[in-house]
C-alpha cells in the first residue's frame, strides 16, 4: 500500500534541542523517510511545497507551540497572499546565502518588530516557507514568513 502525509504536528519550545529536532524532521522529510513531500514508496510528489504552520500557542514565542509541517499545493500561497492583503498577516521575506540564517535572520526581525510595537501578533497561526537558493531566479535563499496579527 502506499501512502502520502498531509502534514506532520510535533509540541516544542524555541530552544537549541528543539530546534535540532526541527532540522532532523526536514532532513527525514526531504529523504522520503517522512512521506510528505513523496509517498511512502518515496516517489516525490509534483506541486506541493514544505511550509510550517506554528499554532496553538501557550503564551508569546518563549513558550510552548506545535509546529506542522504540511505539504502545501500552489493554491496555499494564493491563500495567504489575499489574507496579507486584507491586513490579517504580516509577511516578512528575507533574502541570504542559506535557509538557516535567513529564517534566524526573519524570525529576529519578526521579534523585534513585536517588542518595538511595529506588529501586535495574535500567536494565534503563523507560517513559514524557506526557499534554498538552488531554486531561486536571484541565487540568495528566501524565508517567507507570514505572521498572523490582530485587527
Amino acid at each position: 500500500m502506499t501512502y502520502k502525509l498531509d502534514k506532520i504536528t510535533i509540541r516544542l519550545k524555541n530552544t537549541p534541542e528543539d530546534m535540532a529536532k526541527i532540522n532532523e524532521i526536514f532532513a527525514d522529510i526531504l529523504s522520503g523517510e517522512i512521506p510528505l513531500l513523496s509517498n511512502s514508496d518515496k516517489e516525490f510528489v509534483e506541486d506541493i511545497a514544505p511550509v510550517s504552520q506554528y499554532s496553538n500557542y501557550e503564551s508569546d514565542e518563549t513558550g510552548e507551540y506545535d509546529l506542522s509541517i504540511i505539504a502545501a499545493e500552489k493554491d496555499f500561497f494564493e491563500t495567504i497572499e489575499k489574507k496579507v492583503l486584507e491586513g490579517k498577516f504580516v509577511k516578512y521575506d528575507v533574502a541570504g546565502d542559506d535557509i538557516l540564517t535567513c529564517a534566524q535572520d526573519a524570525w529576529q526581525q519578526v521579534w523585534d518588530d513585536y517588542r518595538n510595537n511595529k506588529i501586535k501578533r495574535s500567536f494565534d497561526i503563523d507560517y513559514e516557507s524557506t526557499v534554498p537558493k538552488e531554486f531561486t531566479s536571484d541565487g540568495k535563499a528566501h524565508c517567507y514568513l507570514y505572521i498572523g496579527v490582530k485587527a
